[in-house]
């Protein structure tokens, strides 16, 4: 495989349609079935926190985080949807905009993060299930799935409850004024 030069960046409005591509590839419609969807739908990503990895100016990778309540309304971000382009993958590129999402939410000053996926793969960037037990999420999902990572120490402390969404919501979309025909007017 030949060099690639990712280069890291904040999502732009441009962006929406290679972003819905790009997760349709790597999930395709289960995504829209996820428990963790339930929490993003219908909201706009936490402000400053949305990123996309490109390639020579291509798009080959996602992630956004998302405010979230902690139980009790503990403030915390959800991380998720995260895909790189299957010609991309083990490159490093889903790390890097892992890692360059979580410090830009702790220089934001956020606290503590949760996401829902594959613990062997999560646990690199301290994530865990040690502060999930007295937590729960608005579905189905696997346990031993609901990470999370404090980064603030003790963020999570005593946090206990139904996680919930807290972000901003998506505009609503103004819907066309009706249209008048003409009708032809008598002679």
């Amino acid at each position: 495989m030949g060099m690639i030069m990712i280069t890291i960046r904040r999502e732009l409005g441009k962006d929406a349609a290679a972003r819905e591509a790009l997760l349709d590839l790597g999930y395709g419609a289960v995504r829209f079935s996820k428990v963790s969807h339930r929490l993003r739908e219908g909201r706009l990503p936490a402000a400053g926190l949305a990123f996309v990895a490109c390639d020579h100016g291509r798009l080959i990778g996602t992630v956004r985080l998302w405010d979230v309540a902690a139980g009790d309304s503990r403030p915390a971000l959800l991380l998720g949807p995260l895909t790189v382009h299957p010609n991309h993958r083990h490159r490093g590129v889903g790390s890097a905009l892992i890692r360059h999402a979580l410090a830009a939410a702790a220089r934001l000053g956020h606290r503590a993060v949760m996401l829902v996926g594959d613990a062997a793969y999560y646990e690199r960037f301290g994530f865990t299930t040690e502060k999930t037990n007295s937590l729960w999420l608005p579905g189905r999902y696997d346990a031993h799935r609901f990470l999370t990572l404090e980064l603030s120490p003790g963020a999570l402390d005593g946090a206990s409850g139904l996680v919930r969404a807290t972000g901003r919501r998506l505009p609503v979309q103004a819907k066309p004024a009706p249209t008048v025909q003409s009708l032809p007017q008598a002679a």
